[in-house]
């Protein structure tokens, strides 16, 4: 079973408070979609919810693993895509996931071809492919639709509500409208 809860969670950057107060609970097939302008501390929210940020006040608990789509990839750019997802899913144990991730987000094509070489919109389904294959039940999604056209924020969109259809949990930050329905709103 998976779960993710933020209790009373204020986020205090380069000395000034972003946000305070946040509560949040998610339970399986549930998601919360992000939202604010630059600077109001959504993907400073991703980070906490991912541990890699303390909160300034308040507590994140969670039930499983948690999968991080932060702005960066974090694919070895020398590396051939197909061979900088194994690195990652080696990682997370999920080494026979690669290839169906790669197809999820219409990249299987690509897996030869080195990261560096990838387009702007590419990088960002390879680096959804990341999360996907890690089969994480928490998926924490930074500006997941940045880069991408239409038609892959149509498939980011599909994959999010299978995700949530198995009992996956989503968490999105975004300040480009991602349809995800019945989420729960969190403004910043």
């Amino acid at each position: 079973m998976s779960a993710l809860a933020l209790r009373g969670v204020a986020c205090l950057r380069g000395g000034r408070l972003l946000f305070e107060g946040l509560d949040l609970a998610l339970a399986p097939g549930e998601a919360a979609l992000v939202t604010g302008p630059n600077g109001a501390g959504k993907s400073s929210l991703i980070r906490i919810a991912a541990g890699l940020l303390a909160p300034a006040a308040g507590s994140v608990t969670g039930e499983g693993a948690r999968a991080l789509m932060a702005e960066v990839p974090a694919l070895d750019p020398e590396l051939s895509l197909g061979a900088a997802l194994r690195f990652w899913s080696g990682i997370d144990g999920r080494r026979m996931a690669v290839g169906e991730a790669l197809a999820a987000v219409n990249l299987a094509d690509l897996a030869p071809v080195p990261v560096r070489m990838l387009s702007t919109g590419q990088r960002r389904r390879a680096a959804l492919a990341r999360v996907v294959a890690s089969a994480a039940p928490v998926w924490l999604l930074d500006e997941p639709a940045n880069g991408l056209d239409t038609g892959s924020v149509a498939l980011l969109e599909g994959l999010i509500a299978r995700h949530r259809a198995a009992g996956g949990i989503a968490l999105v930050a975004t300040h480009l409208p991602i349809a995800l329905p019945q989420a729960r709103m969190v403004a910043l």
